[in-house]
């Protein structure tokens, strides 16, 4: 599995992340992004980045409409990259 979905995953299980954690996920995967050497692989990467930046708008969100928002695009996400990658 993507280590930077696998991660979104875990903060939307609730589980401890931290807001760093996923800054620097959210880093790590729009640079995976830009480096796959395929479109359908930049694809997957991209929502990939999608997902992890939403995860992090979400811990960071300063009120629940703004949180609620972020996390349900990057549960959204989620599934998207698990639809393009058969995962």
């Amino acid at each position: 599995m993507n280590k930077h979905i696998s991660l979104v995953k875990r903060y939307l299980a609730g589980e401890d992340v931290t807001a760093e954690e996923l800054r620097a996920n959210s880093t790590a995967a729009y640079a995976a992004a830009h480096a796959a050497a395929y479109a359908a692989a930049h694809v997957a990467a991209s929502t990939a980045a999608y997902a992890a930046a939403r995860a992090v708008h979400a811990a960071m969100a300063d009120d629940d409409a703004a949180a609620d928002a972020a996390y349900a695009a990057a549960d959204y996400y989620v599934k998207r990259y698990e639809e393009l990658s058969n995962k």
